[in-house]
C-alpha cells in the first residue's frame, strides 16, 4: 500500500510584495462561492462532513494530548493571502473550467491509488507556489458541466498532458469517500477545494464548512471522514489524519476584526480537519489579490491552546459515506 509523506509547507510570513491573479487562466478570480456553491455545482451535499456544526459536540478523550502534541503555545497562522511570496501566490489557487475544456492524457506516481485519466485540465492551470514551485504543487479544477472536481498533488505540465504525484475526481454532488486506505492529492484522502478559506464567501460574512490545516506529526492512523495515514509513529498522544477541532466556544473573538472574525467563527460552528503534514495550525485557504495580509494575521493571537478535538465518531451514517448525522 502507498504510504506517502505530506509535504511540510510552511510560509514563514505573509509579506505583501506584489499581486498575482489566482482565478482561471486568462480571466482573474474564478466561479464565485456562495452559500456552499461553486457557480451551479454545490460543494458538496448540505449533509455532508464539510457542513456539519459540530459546536454542540463532546470534547474527545485525546484532546489535551493531540493539542500538546501539534503545540498548544504554537499559533494559527492564515497560510494564504494577497501578493506573491516566494514568487508564487500565498495559498492554494484553483479554478474552473466549462464542457468545452478537452480531456488531456495524466499520469501518476502513485496510480494504485489514483483515479485515472484523462482529466480536463488547462495546460496554464494555476499551480500551488507558482509554476517554478518545489512544493506540494496542488492543482484544483471544477468542471462546472459536470460537477466534477479534479485534484492533483506535485503537478507538472508538458504541451498536451499532466503528471503528478497522486490524484483523484469528486462528483460535488456525491458524498462518496475515497477506497478506505487510499491517498487523494492531500495526505488524508480528503479534496483540498471545499476545505480551503475563499476570499468570496468570507466577504459574504459567513464560511459554511470545516477548514483544513496541517501539524508537524501525525499518528500512523487515520479516522473518518479520513482514508489514509502518513503518520510517523503509532503513538496515540499523536493526531492521526482526519482528526478534528474547533475553536472553543469561549474563546473572546471581540478583538478580531473583518476576515479575522468569519474565519474564527467559522472554526467554532466547523471546526478544523486535519488533512495533511506541515507547520502547527496552518490553516488552508485560496490566494487573492483581496486578502487584506494585516488583517489575516490577527488570527496569529489563536493558540494551539485555543483549541479542542471534538468526538466525531457518532456522526459517520457508513463509515463508507462522507454523509453526516
Amino acid at each position: 500500500m502507498v504510504r506517502r509523506w505530506g509535504a511540510f509547507c510552511a510560509v514563514a510570513a505573509l509579506v505583501l510584495v506584489g499581486c498575482v491573479a489566482p482565478g482561471a487562466p486568462g480571466t482573474g478570480h474564478p466561479a464565485p462561492v456562495a452559500g456552499g456553491a461553486v457557480g451551479p455545482c454545490p460543494m458538496f451535499p448540505a449533509d455532508s462532513y464539510w457542513h456539519t456544526n459540530v459546536a454542540s459536540l463532546p470534547v474527545s478523550s485525546s484532546s489535551a494530548a493531540w493539542v500538546g502534541s501539534i503545540g498548544a503555545a504554537s499559533h494559527v497562522h492564515a497560510d494564504f493571502g494577497s501578493g506573491l511570496w516566494d514568487g508564487g501566490p500565498i495559498g492554494i489557487p484553483w479554478t474552473t473550467v466549462g464542457g468545452g475544456q478537452p480531456n488531456v492524457p495524466v499520469s501518476f506516481d502513485y496510480a494504485d491509488e489514483s483515479d485515472p485519466g484523462p482529466y480536463p485540465i488547462p495546460s496554464d492551470a494555476p499551480i500551488e507556489g507558482g509554476a517554478a514551485s518545489t512544493g506540494d504543487r496542488h492543482v484544483l479544477v471544477v468542471d462546472t458541466s459536470t460537477c466534477h472536481l479534479y485534484e492533483m498533488y506535485d503537478a507538472h505540465s508538458s504541451a498536451s498532458s499532466w503528471h503528478a504525484g497522486s490524484g483523484a475526481v469528486w462528483d460535488l454532488n456525491s458524498d462518496a469517500l475515497r477506497p478506505a486506505g487510499w491517498t487523494s492529492a492531500d495526505a488524508a484522502g480528503l479534496p483540498i477545494l471545499p476545505g480551503l478559506v475563499r476570499y468570496e464567501e468570507v466577504a459574504s460574512g459567513h464560511i459554511d464548512h470545516a477548514i483544513r490545516f496541517t501539524a508537524p506529526r501525525t499518528q500512523s492512523a487515520y479516522i473518518w471522514p479520513a482514508r489514509h495515514q502518513a503518520g510517523s509513529s503509532s503513538s496515540a498522544s499523536l493526531p492521526p489524519m482526519g482528526a478534528w477541532f474547533r475553536l472553543r466556544a469561549d474563546y473572546d473573538t471581540s478583538h478580531l476584526t473583518g476576515s479575522a472574525l468569519v474565519i474564527a467563527q467559522a472554526m467554532k460552528t466547523y471546526g478544523i480537519i486535519l488533512a495533511d503534514n506541515g507547520s502547527s495550525w496552518y490553516i488552508s485557504g485560496s490566494p487573492d489579490d483581496r486578502w487584506n495580509n494585516d488583517n489575516l494575521h490577527e488570527l496569529d493571537a489563536i493558540s494551539g491552546a485555543d483549541f479542542q478535538a471534538v468526538a466525531t465518531s457518532g456522526l459517520a451514517v457508513n463509515p463508507d459515506s462522507g454523509q453526516a448525522r
